[in-house]
């Protein structure tokens, strides 16, 4: 029987805190990776029609917070060795199209896009501080992590209101069903 060489013993000790599986640690980081994407996505599809507008540089900023976010989730799937979501692709299309669509509607209605999807994301994110906050083991990088995003969304939500998410046209309706469609993603996304 061949013994493990003394640099693979090394490796195995130094990673094995990523390699030790946590299931609620990994529906955690597969369904915020989902959500970066997806409004990674939604804040691409509302530039493809107001990028050159009064409200583009809003967006824009928006959107790079975004892109940050998602940077980081995919950095801690590879991390943790966590299986992305199979919705990726469909995610992908999704959430462009409903940046995009809500944007065809005017910047009242990207706003309440904006002001629907964070509502549930903060919340999302909550949920899941108290999870994590629970555990006497938590990574405090992730907790810090999920703490700041969950801020930022925040600023996003408070932004669209500020930009007239409120005077969209069935602003209640258009932002019940953002809601719904938000929910069922992060209930697929947890563990598909």
């Amino acid at each position: 029987m061949m013994r493990p060489q003394p640099i693979l013993q090394q490796m195995r000790r130094a990673h094995s805190a990523a390699w030790k599986k946590n299931p609620e640690l990994d529906k955690i980081i597969r369904v915020d990776h989902a959500g970066e994407l997806g409004a990674d996505r939604i804040y691409a599809g509302q530039m493809a029609v107001l990028g050159r507008t009064a409200e583009g540089p809003l967006i824009q900023h928006m959107w790079e917070q975004e892109k940050k976010h998602r940077e980081k989730f995919e950095e801690l799937i590879c991390k943790y060795r966590v299986r992305p979501t199979v919705m990726t692709p469909l995610w992908n299309v999704a959430g462009f199209a409903l940046g995009a669509g809500t944007a065809l509607l005017g910047k009242e209605a990207a706003m309440a896009c904006t002001v629907a999807v964070e509502t549930v994301i903060v919340d999302h994110y909550n949920d899941q501080l108290r999870t994590l906050m629970a555990d006497p083991h938590v990574d405090k990088d992730i907790l810090e992590t999920i703490t700041r995003f969950r801020d930022e969304e925040q600023e996003h939500h408070d932004t669209g209101i500020d930009h007239g998410a409120e005077q969209a046209p069935f602003y209640k309706a258009l932002t019940e069903v953002i809601k719904a469609g938000c929910k069922v993603a992060i209930a697929i996304s947890k563990t598909v």
